[in-house]
């Protein structure tokens, strides 16, 4: 087989690689993402008031820039 045909099948190979790669990690997140959806205001302060708390504005506001600083 000629070395042209060989750099032609190797760059076939890495472009089909790089487009599977792509569909498997874009399915991947959207299906991690519908298992664990990101937690929102709307569930702090739901998750408030199951505990029998009052979800102010503010305290959501807490909350979100404390998982914010340990997300970093």
């Amino acid at each position: 087989m000629a070395t042209w045909m060989w750099i032609l099948l190797v760059i076939v190979a890495l472009i089909a690689g790089l487009v599977g790669g792509f569909f498997i990690a874009r399915r991947y997140m959207m299906d991690y993402f519908k298992e664990n959806p990101p937690i929102d205001e709307r569930m702090i302060s739901q998750m408030l008031a199951q505990m029998g708390q009052k979800p102010s504005k503010k305290k959501v506001q807490q909350i979100m820039n404390s998982m914010k600083v340990q997300n970093k």
